[in-house]
């Protein structure tokens, strides 16, 4: 083969997907977890950075929302530059970022589907959504999902109701679909049951995804993983049920072979 028929063999691009969130400067959570996990399945990632958050596994030191105009004009550009099959929103912070984050969508990219992790608080108790800020998720952003995928705390504080079991998971995710007219992934995780039980509802049908607890065992970034695996399938052109079984046996995977650094435990990403 000549050497100009070889540099003409351009592979067929990637889907594209976009994750807007914080920067994990340990590479566990956030837009660098969501980058690993979109490279896992094939898909080109793009990002967002809302805010830069000094952290590691077991302490978050400080957060630093970025400017809601340099977050809009980041969307924007992606948008204009890129076609975008699927976008993924994470730590979004502030009221006046999640009001940017609706603009650029609307302009840029509004028939695109997107799944929101409503990231409100870390693992180690550090509020990441100002509380001011939830009603206008709940208003503006979490309407136009795809999917939302609340872990147990998360969906409890936008139910209004604490959720102590199993039965109390698929409740609240009947409930929360119903009233925002959008399908919802409550995981269960939290509960640290025998079984890691998953629902995702549309408000009429469930479907449950369950596997064995894993115990003594809590990685960081799980909830942003699993949110970026299904925005990957998603950017892939799957269903949603589908996108959300592939993304349980990617994170369920991610989980059990695990690596560990000093005492923490952190997803492996290179699993497939």
């Amino acid at each position: 083969m000549s050497a100009s028929s070889s540099m003409s063999a351009i592979p067929s691009p990637a889907p594209v997907a976009l994750t807007i969130a914080g920067s994990d400067n340990s590479g566990g959570a956030g837009l660098q977890a969501d980058l690993k996990t979109f490279c896992a399945f094939s898909v080109y990632g793009t990002t967002a950075v809302t805010c830069v958050v000094a952290e590691h596994p077991g302490k978050v030191l400080s957060i630093e929302p970025l400017p809601p105009l340099r977050v809009r004009e980041q969307i924007e550009l992606v948008a204009e530059a890129f076609p975008v099959a699927a976008v993924k929103t994470g730590m979004l912070y502030s009221r006046e970022i999640i009001e940017a984050v609706v603009a650029a969508l609307e302009k840029g990219l509004p028939k695109i589907p997107l799944v929101i992790d409503p990231v409100m608080v870390a693992s180690v108790g550090t509020h990441l959504l100002k509380p001011e800020a939830i009603e206008v998720l709940k208003r503006l952003l979490l309407p136009r999902a795809a999917v939302v995928t609340p872990n147990r705390d998360e969906a409890a504080l936008l139910l209004g109701v604490p959720i102590t079991d199993l039965c109390g998971v698929r409740e609240a995710a009947r409930a929360l679909a119903s009233t925002y007219g959008v399908p919802f992934l409550v995981k269960g995780g939290h509960l640290r049951a025998a079984e890691a039980l998953d629902v995702l509802s549309d408000g009429e049908t469930e479907w449950e995804f369950s596997v064995p607890m894993m115990p003594g065992v809590n990685p960081h970034g799980t909830g942003c993983t699993f949110s970026a695996a299904i925005a990957a399938q998603l950017a892939r052109g799957l269903p949603l049920v589908e996108a959300v079984g592939e993304g349980k046996r990617f994170i369920t995977r991610a989980i059990a072979e695990r690596f560990r650094y000093g005492t923490y435990d952190l997803l492996n990403h290179f699993v497939r």
